[in-house]
C-alpha cells in the first residue's frame, strides 16, 4: 500500500511539473507590417504552447491578423 501511494504521488509530481512546463511562456521575436500605408514593425511577444517556430507562427498569425497585421518572419523562439 506504501509502495502504490509513492508511486501515485511520483506520477501527479511528474505530471504537475510536465503541465508547468508545457505552459512555460515563449518568447518570440518577430517582424511584421501593415498595408495602406505600410508600416513595418518588429516587435517581441509572449505566446503560449509549444515552443517550436511552427507553434509560435501559427499561434503569432493568428494575434495579428485581429490587428490588421501581416506576420513577415518569425526570428527567433525562446523559453522565458
Amino acid at each position: 500500500m506504501k509502495r502504490m501511494t509513492r508511486l501515485s504521488s511520483l506520477a501527479l509530481g511528474l505530471i504537475f511539473a510536465s503541465a508547468v512546463a508545457a505552459q512555460a511562456a515563449c518568447v518570440v521575436e518577430y517582424k511584421a507590417k501593415r498595408d495602406n500605408p505600410l508600416e513595418l514593425f518588429y516587435e517581441v511577444a509572449q505566446v503560449g504552447g509549444d515552443c517550436t517556430v511552427a507553434d509560435a507562427t501559427a499561434r503569432l498569425q493568428k494575434r495579428l491578423q485581429r490587428d490588421g497585421l501581416t506576420l513577415l518572419k518569425v526570428l527567433s523562439v525562446r523559453k522565458k
